[in-house]
């Protein structure tokens, strides 16, 4: 009996995408609540404000690499299901873990706000990323594993999604590490990084068509 039901278990593509728009929906909203408006008990003009919002630049620069990083991870995510024919109890519990770690990204952004000069900080957003980076091969293989991938998905899909997820990780690694000169090197490069993701993904496509 448990067989039988492990056989449907899981099986919609559509139910799995629409708790994962529920989920960055909600975890692109958690971001941009980290963001005070300055108190006016401490503002008494327009220097006070001026300096309290640059007070505030902490909050917008992680906010704005945080919304980058979940509208990148959730179109990877949504490419991947894209390709998929259907799922299974193993794929959805997959996808469910990966929007657990989603979840944790309000944290670890509110973390790096409050101590954007700490490493340690830095490296906990790191490993954020990492983690979904890892959970999204781990859906892919699996879903190849068990024939889950369309029939008439291009030849050269395996290498292209594999080769923008192992790049971006390694970027990624390579942005964190620039935390032992400075964490702004880091995020600033992390930034840079994921708005030519954003910005330019045909072009990257493209190239290895």
């Amino acid at each position: 009996m448990d067989r039988l039901y492990n056989r449907f278990a899981g099986g919609s593509l559509e139910r799995i995408a629409a708790l994962s728009d529920g989920v960055f929906a909600v975890a692109m909203t958690l971001i941009v609540l980290e963001i005070h408006v300055p108190g006016h008990a401490e503002i008494h003009s327009e220097h006070a404000l001026a300096h309290a919002l640059t007070e505030l630049l902490p909050e917008f620069v992680t906010y704005l690499m945080s919304f980058l990083t979940l509208g990148i991870f959730w179109v990877g995510q949504q490419t991947q299901l894209n390709q998929f024919e259907r799922s299974d109890r193993n794929l959805a519990w997959i996808h469910i873990v990966f929007l657990a770690v989603i979840s944790v990204l309000p944290f670890s952004t509110s973390l790096l706000a409050g101590f954007i000069t700490y490493r340690v900080a830095l490296i906990v957003y790191w490993l954020n990323i990492l983690a979904l980076g890892l959970l999204l091969i781990l859906s892919w293989r699996c879903a190849r594993r068990a024939g889950l991938v369309k029939k008439d998905a291009p030849a050269t899909i395996d290498r292209a999604v594999m080769e923008r997820i192992v790049l971006a990780q390694i970027l990624y690694a390579i942005g964190a590490a620039l935390c032992l000169i400075d964490t702004y090197w880091s995020i600033g490069f992390i930034v840079l990084m994921q708005m030519n993701y954003a910005i330019a993904p045909r072009q990257f496509f493209t190239r290895r068509a």
